[in-house]
């Protein structure tokens, strides 16, 4: 009870789950691209299946937080270099990017054989598998970054509760959104690109500003967002410029006015000549 009326437990509770909001983005890119192989009922299972065990093991290492710290201490150097698990961690996941993108990237450019049912099935549980590497990369970086904000375990577990229930609200539309929009996937591969690169500095204790990184995401996102808005209204005008096209060109026919004392069947007919004042005189 005393944690409620705690105002410096409500400010840490929000700037932590705003900070795990905004590392959820990279949670979030790199579900949509492992699923986009798999049906849409497989994808959206296996999404929810990656967000529950983000959450499951975030909550399990906040309770294992001495066990998380132990993992910031050197275990072995090289040439004057010291590494600790947590820095292999982050180069692991790194590579592990960078590695997957350039795979996508090459079947989305050379083609693949991967269309067919059967082996987007076989495929499940490799991305589940994918999935779960992923997490465990983001989730440790998540928990050390949350430990540093916090000093209550009820708040990091809040924040952590509050941001995958965010995380589960937006992705199956960010992964639609990239299915019906092919060029965002090439757009999504590149940010895993920045995201590898991101988390291979971060192993090797050069830390690029995350703000740097999601800057260049949402500048690149909203001039794809302008592409697609383009496009869009192309497709648009693209039917109406047809049928203008193909609509033939008519002549308009001149109907001549009826007379005043005629009908409508005198319409055409010429004009009568009438009889000259002289001629009506003689008579």
């Amino acid at each position: 009870m005393e944690l409620l009326l705690d105002p410096s437990v409500w400010a840490a509770l929000v700037t932590l789950t705003a900070l795990e909001i905004v590392l959820g983005i990279d949670n979030i890119v790199v579900l949509s691209i492992l699923t986009q192989r798999l049906p849409p009922e497989q994808a959206r299972q296996a999404r929810a299946i990656g967000l529950t065990l983000a959450l499951v093991l975030r909550i399990a290492m906040l309770f294992a937080i001495s066990w998380i710290i132990h993992l910031t201490y050197p275990v072995f150097s090289v040439i004057g270099r010291e590494f600790s698990w947590r820095d292999l961690i982050m180069i692991g996941g790194g590579l592990f990017l960078l590695v997957k993108a350039t795979q996508e990237i090459h079947a989305s450019v050379e083609g693949d054989g991967h269309a067919s049912n059967s082996a987007a099935k076989a495929s499940y549980g490799a991305v589940i598998a994918q999935i779960a590497l992923m997490d465990a990369v983001f989730s440790l970086d998540s928990i050390i970054m949350a430990v540093g904000l916090a000093q209550h375990i009820e708040v990091m577990v809040a924040a952590v509760c509050i941001a995958i229930a965010v995380m589960f609200l937006a992705a199956n539309p960010v992964a639609e959104f990239i299915k019906r929009h092919p060029t965002t996937k090439m757009l999504g591969l590149a940010f895993l690109f920045l995201i590898g690169v991101a988390l291979i500095a971060d192993g090797f204790e050069v830390h690029i500003p995350r703000g740097y990184i999601y800057f260049a995401m949402g500048f690149a996102a909203v001039i794809e967002a302008f592409n697609i808005w383009a496009k869009a209204r192309r497709e648009r005008a693209a039917p109406q410029a047809a049928r203008a096209e193909s609509k033939p060109a008519t002549r308009p026919v001149s109907v001549a006015a009826p007379s005043a004392g005629g009908g409508a069947s005198d319409a055409g007919r010429p004009p009568r000549r009438g009889k000259s004042p002289q001629k009506q005189r003689r008579r």
